[in-house]
């Protein structure tokens, strides 16, 4: 069985590692907000290029905190893809704004930043951009919408751990980049876990009070905050993947390079382009019978998923919010695509294995 994702087998060449660091932490008597968050805060800043990084407990956490600061007037609308995972919508209604869906180019899955500007009205406060399956928007151009109508830019980076465009990283270019670890990510945690990157001094010290229970001295309380720290433990795990990043994302690259070789032209395989340095978080394929498709490989024993079957407002969940927008390009997208196994532990010959059962269908 070549399975789709095996959290064991990714995590074990960091076991050793693990095992010394958790216990020295654990020997250590200090559990949050400690110097291996610090640490780590400096390292993940470092490698993203940016002037600091905030720890938070997830990904969610992290749009959510990141759209709190700016204190939006309720009822503000934020621009967002059509296509997203449910997390980047959801920020936006717990803080009481209005999602704006804008529908993603096809040929990127990423926002189409020439359907933005329609969608401005005077209550639009912000655009939320997700570099989606480990490929980063087309920033350049959003930037300079954003410039032009006084908007802010949140990065969605939880599935673009190092991926760049025009030499510039994921997180980088935006008021704040949202970054999630959970345990399948390029950089995955063992457990959920979050951070925030952003070259403003004054919101990287609000974010670290709201993650703070809205306080920057113990026991005293400036704002209504949030308890959603970057616990040391986790912490000290990511510092050790970090240094490993790279070779994760090289990796994921050279298997993702031997599906766009080798599959036939029959299914719609990820765009690649000079600008965009790629990272595979996710190797998503296209096909109309993408159903029949995940049950052939399954019978010859791969496993594969959907990112994602169901569009954000197509969701139950999304009744009353966003079931007034029509979003014909998401739903193909949500209808047609599959995940093909490329994880860090997968070897080249299941890749192989996996093009050869694929092109018999």
């Amino acid at each position: 069985m070549i399975e789709y994702e095996n959290l064991g087998k990714l995590n074990a060449p960091f076991f050793e590692e693990f095992e010394k660091s958790f216990k020295e932490t654990l020997e250590g008597g200090w559990y949050i907000l400690g110097n291996k968050v610090q640490a780590f805060e400096t390292e993940f800043a470092s490698y993203c290029n940016t002037k600091y990084c905030i720890g938070v407990a997830n990904g969610l956490d992290a749009l959510i905190l990141a759209l709190r600061a700016f204190g939006f007037e309720k009822g503000s609308e934020v621009i967002v893809p059509s296509n997203t995972y449910i997390a980047t919508i959801l920020s936006i209604i717990h803080n009481g704004l209005t999602p704006v869906l804008v529908e993603p180019d096809i040929s990127t899955y990423n926002i189409d930043p020439k359907k933005i500007e329609e969608k401005i009205t005077v209550n639009t406060k912000a655009i939320m951009v997700v570099h989606l399956y480990g490929k980063m928007c087309e920033m350049d151009a959003i930037m300079t919408i954003a410039k032009k109508h006084n908007l802010k830019v949140i990065e969605d980076c939880a599935q673009a751990h190092g991926a760049s465009f025009k030499n510039i990283k994921a997180g980088n270019w935006g008021d704040f980049g949202a970054f999630s670890f959970y345990p399948t990510k390029n950089l995955g945690a063992i457990a959920d876990a979050g951070a925030m990157t952003t070259n403003d001094l004054e919101l990287s010290d609000k974010i670290k009070t709201l993650r703070n229970y809205g306080s920057k001295t113990k026991y005293y309380n400036e704002v209504v905050g949030y308890n959603s720290r970057l616990d040391e433990i986790q912490a000290a795990f990511l510092s050790i993947k970090l240094k490993k990043l790279e070779n994760i994302n090289e990796h994921k690259r050279k298997l993702a390079k031997l599906y766009l070789n080798g599959l036939k032209s029959d299914f719609i395989k990820p765009i690649v382009q000079s600008d965009y340095s790629d990272v595979y978080h996710i190797f998503n394929i296209r096909h109309e019978k993408r159903d029949a498709l995940k049950d052939h490989l399954l019978s010859n024993q791969i496993k594969t998923e959907i990112h994602y079957p169901v569009a954000p407002n197509k969701q139950k969940a999304m009744i009353g919010i966003l079931d007034n927008q029509t979003t014909p390009i998401a739903e193909k997208i949500h209808q047609t695509t599959l995940s093909l196994p490329i994880s860090f532990y997968h070897c080249e010959d299941d890749v192989v294995r996996v093009i050869e059962i694929m092109n018999k269908f």
